[in-house]
C-alpha cells in the first residue's frame, strides 16, 4: 500500500499568488511524487479578498487539491488543523510563494518515508545551500537567530524558520497539538519540542529565491520569537516532555 502526503500551503489574501503556485505545484507532485497516494490542502487562515474564490476553483480544476477555511489568522492555526485533520501518513507544507525550488520536495518526503526521521527540514544556512536575492538585513537576522536558538537550546539544526517542512503522522499526532503558537514561531517550537522530545530531525539544503512582497515584519516576528524561545526555555519544554511521559509517547 502506497503511503499517502499532504502538502499544506498557507494563505492569506494571495487570490493573485495561489492559481499559478497551486498549478506548478501540481504538475511537480503528479511527476515526483508518483510512488505516493498525495494531495495539496490550501489552507486559508483569515483571508479577505478573493483567495476562496481562488482555492474553490482550483479544487474544481485540479484532483487531489482541497480547500480548508478558518476564520482566525495565524499559519501556525492553519498548520496545526491541516495536519491534525488530515488522515495522510506524511504532512508537509510551503510557503504560497515557493521560495524552495520544489526539486527538493521529493528528498524531504523521502527522508520521512524511510522511517529513519519524524522531521524533514529545508535549511537556508547549511553549506551547500543556495540563497538568492535574500537581503543583508534579512540574512543578519535569521544567522543571528539561529546563533540564538542553538546556543538556548544546543540543537543541531540550524534554521528554524524555513517555510519548507515535513513531519510523520506521529510527530504530527504528538507534537502539533503541543505547539502553542498559532504564528511565525509555530515552526521554530515544533523543530526544539521535536528535538528535546527525541523525534528524529533531518536538514536538508535547499535553493531558496527570496520572495519580495514578503509580507514577514522582521522586528515584530523578530520580538515574537524571542518571547516565545523563553517561553520554551522556561519551562515550555518540560512542560510537553511531561505531557508526553504521561501520555505513554516517551
Amino acid at each position: 500500500m502506497r503511503l499517502s502526503v499532504n502538502v499544506v500551503i498557507p494563505c492569506l489574501n494571495e487570490e493573485v499568488a495561489l492559481p499559478g503556485s497551486i498549478r506548478r505545484l501540481h504538475g511537480v507532485m503528479s511527476n515526483d511524487l508518483a510512488p505516493y497516494q498525495w494531495s495539496i490542502t490550501v489552507a486559508d487562515n483569515g483571508s479577505t479578498d478573493g483567495t476562496a474564490a481562488a482555492a474553490l476553483a482550483l479544487c474544481d480544476e485540479l484532483p487531489a487539491v482541497c480547500y480548508l477555511r478558518l476564520e482566525q489568522r495565524g499559519r501556525g492555526r492553519a498548520l496545526r488543523r491541516a495536519w491534525t485533520e488530515s488522515p495522510a501518513d506524511i504532512q508537509a507544507y510551503m510557503d504560497v510563494d515557493l521560495s524552495t525550488n520544489l526539486a527538493h520536495l521529493r528528498p524531504m518526503i523521502d527522508a520521512i518515508a524511510s522511517g529513519g526521521y519524524d522531521v524533514a527540514t529545508g535549511s537556508r544556512l547549511l553549506p551547500d545551500s543556495q540563497v538568492v536575492g535574500r537581503t543583508l538585513k534579512r540574512e543578519i537576522t535569521s544567522r543571528g537567530y539561529s546563533l540564538l536558538f542553538r546556543t538556548m537550546f544546543f540543537t543541531s539544526f540550524r534554521d528554524a524558520q524555513c517555510g519548507f517542512k515535513a513531519v510523520s503522522r506521529r510527530a504530527a499526532d504528538d507534537l502539533a497539538p503541543l505547539v502553542q503558537d498559532n504564528g511565525w514561531f509555530f515552526d521554530s517550537e515544533l523543530l526544539i519540542l521535536a528535538q528535546k522530545c527525541g523525534y528524529p530531525i533531518r536538514e536538508l539544503p535547499i535553493h531558496w529565491t527570496d520572495d519580495p512582497d514578503t509580507r514577514v515584519r522582521i522586528l515584530r516576528t523578530a520580538w515574537e520569537d524571542v518571547k516565545g524561545l523563553l517561553r520554551l526555555k522556561f519551562g515550555g519544554v518540560g512542560k510537553v516532555r511531561r505531557q508526553l511521559r504521561a501520555a505513554g509517547k516517551l
